[in-house]
């Protein structure tokens, strides 16, 4: 096996990284031209110099929601996608250092991006780099797509498909190694109903994770109080109010956290009767994979569906859940989404759709999970098997496309966390992968 990247494309990389780093490429407000915000445009237009200067052709959409450099040619076109958005710093006391200075200490690069996915995507270009300057030959088109909206609700994506053909085959360097060859689809709804006044209910406060506290304010605390005590959930009590306690995780790994908003609504429900609750804390209950809901939704492919009933506001005018869903590959939203409304009916509540996003699945025995999976394990010599997330990628996007690292197993998570931190060495490792796995996939051998 040859040995591409070498010390000069390592040093390349990380001098490309912060360069990113420093534009602080978080969703704020549109201006003309600049749909998510200056600083994002600027950011893509930085990306874009960058890649020109090494010897890319580059092109940006006139509305500012997306970009691509690409060189080679050929019938076939090899995608790689990456997104320039990052999430915002949160509370820069937190951070040790500056989040938008990528500073490096102790073997590490820390900042905004470095991990999701501003590193990865200078791993992958070096990686592509090193292999060009080895002396090889391209065989096919090769074209970074430049993604602004991620972090939120893939507008550019949206945008991209209007504008441009697809890609044959690709990888999202945005998620773990070995690979992910199957996402699950992706479904945040509402369900609303009749409200109350004789109490308030609240709790949650974002679709993709699970809550982690839900209180109650009204009629019959003490009764409550007393159910709770039954069930051996942990709550806190002021004079007015009881909060439950719960153990906050992504949606997609719903069962293994704790829902506080269920643990309410069971006690609540020995208590009180309203339709709402009772479909929460007599049906839903603990249960994250909607079993009790839906029925078995699980395939051999991909697993369980997993159920999170993540936001809950009861006042005197309405009644509003937030559910998020992570659908088995082999089965349809429609499908999944008439057995959730034939059980809401029961209980006078009616189904809105927020968000969908279809599921990803490439099998395993195909060429592009085969050329992926045998460079990691070459280059690696770990020979774990591929892998199902009920996380979402830019890959979902896009017919024959999976998530190809690049963090590994031992990779310390911290995007979306102050300071943000990668380490170099597995950057470098991840430079090594993906030079060998484009060397096989998209040059003349």
């Amino acid at each position: 096996m040859k040995q591409f990247v070498t010390e000069k494309h390592k040093k390349e990389a990380i001098i490309s990284l912060q360069r990113l780093v420093k534009v602080p490429s978080y969703l704020q407000e549109a201006v003309p031209g600049a749909p998510f915000g200056q600083d994002v445009l600027d950011c893509l237009k930085e990306t874009l110099s960058l890649f020109k200067e090494e010897g890319f052709s580059t092109y940006i959409d006139p509305e500012g929601y997306y970009g691509y450099a690409e060189m080679g040619e050929g019938e076939e076109t090899f995608g790689l996608l990456c997104h320039l958005d990052v999430v915002p710093p949160g509370d820069e006391s937190l951070w040790n250092v500056p989040p938008f200075s990528a500073t490096i200490e102790e073997g590490k690069i820390i900042g905004r991006g470095v991990q999701d996915d501003k590193g990865p995507t200078m791993a992958a270009l070096y990686a592509l780099k090193a292999v060009l300057d080895s002396g090889a030959k391209l065989n096919k088109k090769v074209r970074f797509i430049f993604g602004t909206d991620e972090e939120t609700l893939w507008r550019c994506m949206d945008q991209y498909h209007k504008h441009e053909g697809p890609i044959d085959l690709g990888f999202a360097p945005d998620s773990k190694f070995p690979l992910i060859y199957a996402e699950k689809g992706l479904l945040q709804a509402y369900v609303t109903g009749e409200g109350s006044t004789d109490f308030t209910f609240t709790g949650g406060t974002a679709l993709n994770v699970v809550p982690d506290s839900a209180t109650y304010k009204g009629i019959k605390q003490e009764e409550i109080k007393v159910e709770l005590d039954k069930l051996g959930y942990d709550y806190q009590e002021t004079a007015d109010e009881i909060t439950v306690a719960g153990q906050s995780i992504h949606s997609k790994d719903a069962p293994k956290g704790i829902n506080a908003n269920t643990r309410l609504a069971e006690a609540v429900s020995q208590v009180i009767d309203h339709p709402a609750i009772n479909f929460l804390g007599k049906v839903v209950k603990a249960d994250a994979n909607g079993f009790s809901v839906v029925g078995d939704v699980s395939d051999e492919a991909s697993g369980k569906l997993t159920f999170n009933t993540a936001t809950v506001e009861i006042g005197s005018k309405e009644t509003k859940i937030g559910l998020d869903l992570r659908l088995p590959v082999t089965f349809t939203k429609e499908e999944v989404v008439a057995r959730l409304e034939k059980k809401l009916v029961d209980f006078n509540l009616s189904y809105e759709e927020f968000d969908y996003l279809d599921s990803l699945y490439v099998p395993v025995e195909s060429e592009l999970i085969q050329s992926l999976l045998g460079a990691y394990r070459d280059v690696t010599g770990d020979m774990s098997e591929p892998l199902v997330s009920g996380g979402a990628t830019f890959a979902r996007t896009m017919k024959n496309c999976v998530a190809f690292g690049a963090m590994f197993a031992d990779t310390v998570d911290t995007m979306h966390q102050p300071n943000e931190t990668w380490r170099l060495d597995e950057m470098e490792r991840a430079m090594v992968i993906y030079a060998e796995a484009l060397s096989r996939l998209c040059f003349e051998n």
